[in-house]
C-alpha cells in the first residue's frame, strides 16, 4: 500500500499466478484494513491489480481446494469473509479499478467497494456454480440489493460471463474506459473525492452504508446526528466562507 496525498493505493501485484487472493495476500488487505480505519488523513482508497491480463483469478480453484483440504479451504473462505467485510467497513470511500479479468472471489472483493471502473475489455464471472457450488465470500448476500434477484441467479447460478458494457448496463460499474485509459481514470477520480470535504463524503457513506444494512430508521437517525453535529464544525464556516469569497477552500474534516 502506498499513499498520495489523501489516497492510498492497494496494488494486487502477483501476475505471475494471475494476482490471486492467497490467504497472504488476504491478510495483508485485512492488516490495510485495520491500519485505514484509524487514519483520518486517507480520504480514498483505490485497489486494482497489475497490468491489464487481471485484477485478480480470485481465491479458489477445484485445484486448489484439493491441495489444501476442507478445513484449510474453510479457513480460507472464513478469511476472505472477515477481509471483505473489513474492508466494506472502511470509513473512506472505496474505489475499485477492475484492469482486467476478474473471476470468483476478487469479484466479491469489488462488490464490497464503493465504486467500481472497469477496463473495456475485461469480463467478469462467478464460476463456482460450475463446481458444484457458490460464491461463499458474500455474492449472494450483497448483489439482490445491487442487481436484483433476477441477475443475481443468472450470475451466481449460471455462472455467466459479463463484459464491462452489461456491467455498465446493470449498474454495478459506473464506468467502462479503454484499458490503457484506466488508471489515469482512477486517479481522476480518486483526486477528486479527496478534494471534497471529508466531513461531506465520509458522512455520506456512512447514511447511505446505514440504509442498506439497517434501514430507513436508522440511517435517518446517523443523517440527524452527523448534521447536527456538521453545523459546529470548522469545515461548516470554511465552506461558506470560500464559496463567499471565490476561493478554494481548506477542508480538514474537523
Amino acid at each position: 500500500m502506498t499513499r498520495q496525498g489523501h489516497i492510498a493505493w492497494v496494488v494486487l501485484d502477483d501476475p505471475e499466478r494471475d494476482n490471486r487472493l492467497s490467504e497472504e495476500v488476504l491478510s495483508q488487505l485485512y492488516a490495510y484494513t485495520q491500519e485505514l480505519t484509524h487514519d483520518a488523513s486517507v480520504r480514498v482508497v483505490v485497489i486494482h491489480g497489475s497490468g491489464e491480463a487481471f485484477f485478480s483469478h480470485g481465491i479458489l480453484t477445484p485445484q486448489i481446494k484439493q491441495s489444501m483440504g476442507k478445513h484449510k479451504t474453510l479457513e480460507l473462505v472464513a478469511l476472505a469473509n472477515r477481509t471483505f467485510d473489513a474492508v466494506e467497513a472502511l470509513p473512506q470511500i472505496v474505489i475499485a479499478g477492475i484492469n482486467g479479468t476478474i473471476r470468483a472471489g476478487a469479484c466479491e472483493l469489488a462488490l464490497v467497494s464503493d465504486i467500481r471502473l472497469m477496463a473495456a475489455h475485461a469480463t467478469w464471472q462467478f464460476p463456482e456454480a460450475q463446481w458444484g457450488g457458490f460464491p461463499g465470500a458474500g455474492a449472494p448476500v450483497r448483489l439482490p440489493m445491487m442487481v436484483g434477484m433476477a441477475h443475481t441467479l443468472e450470475m451466481v447460478a449460471l455462472s455467466k460471463i459479463y463484459t464491462a458494457p452489461e456491467l455498465l448496463h446493470m449498474g454495478l460499474v459506473s464506468q467502462v474506459v479503454e484499458g490503457p485509459q484506466l488508471l489515469q481514470a482512477l486517479r481522476e477520480l480518486a483526486e477528486k473525492y479527496a478534494q471534497v470535504g471529508p466531513l461531506a463524503s465520509l458522512g455520506a457513506k456512512a447514511v447511505a452504508r446505514t440504509r442498506m444494512t439497517q434501514g430507513f430508521g436508522a440511517a435517518r437517525l446517523l443523517s440527524d446526528h452527523l448534521r447536527r453535529s456538521f453545523e459546529f464544525t470548522h469545515d461548516a464556516d470554511e465552506g461558506m466562507q470560500a464559496h463567499m469569497s471565490g476561493r478554494k477552500p481548506d477542508f480538514t474534516g474537523h
